[in-house]
């Protein structure tokens, strides 16, 4: 056991966060001097304060036998731990200029690019045609600055770039934040185009070809 805490740093984790917690009952099974097998062993249950976690070991002095029950619940705390689903992370909130665009009803165009590759420069480019327009706020994010804008791209599982973002205005959304992502190369009609998709508002007729 000893050895065991020795070399692995985990055990010795697991091992100081039970005693940390936990409440020890001793039995001592003896039989008023009466010579039966297994007298004079000693009964262990290790409980951790709080929980329902607990261990019963036997042993021929109580430190073995505290030991023994230490060493199960240890176990059992290695094999939960190791089995726990990882905790969620809470995805930032998106730049505070871009919050206050959606809310005011604003359409928010959000390029994610490369700045190394051609594609995502014609499309950078392409894109700068929104500028002038004050209903549109565009935002142009090179690909490492992603994480910054999780709380969209991680819903649209965006996985490639050059990639165009266009959220709908919120008083067409409903209040539920609606977007659309179109991968490669932006001219400046697929940009405009994206745009007035998502400010349409009206019946979706269904296509049928002749």
């Amino acid at each position: 056991m000893r050895e065991k805490l020795n070399e692995n740093p985990i055990a010795q984790v697991a091992l100081i966060a039970i005693l940390a917690v936990v409440g020890v009952v001793i039995f001592i099974g003896q039989s008023g001097g009466e010579e039966e097998e297994g007298a004079g062993a000693t009964e262990a249950t290790v409980a951790v304060a709080g929980t329902e976690a607990s261990a019963t070991a036997t042993g021929a002095t109580p430190g073995e036998a505290v030991e023994s029950a230490v060493s199960s619940l240890e176990a059992g705390a290695a094999t939960s731990a190791a089995t726990a689903p990882p905790a969620t992370v809470p995805t930032p909130s998106p730049p505070k200029r871009l919050v206050q665009a959606y809310e005011s009803g604003k359409t928010v165009a959000l390029l994610i690019v490369n700045p190394r590759a051609i594609d995502s420069a014609f499309s950078a480019r392409a894109s700068l045609l929104l500028a002038p327009y004050d209903d549109v706020l565009l935002f142009i994010v090179r690909a490492k600055e992603i994480a910054r804008y999780a709380a969209i791209t991680v819903g649209l599982e965006v996985n490639r770039v050059p990639a165009l973002i266009v959220m709908k205005p919120k008083r067409l959304s409903h209040g539920t934040p609606q977007a659309t992502v179109d991968y490669g190369l932006q001219t400046p009609q697929s940009v405009v185009q994206a745009v007035l998709d998502a400010n349409y508002h009206g019946r979706e007729l269904a296509y049928h070809p002749n």
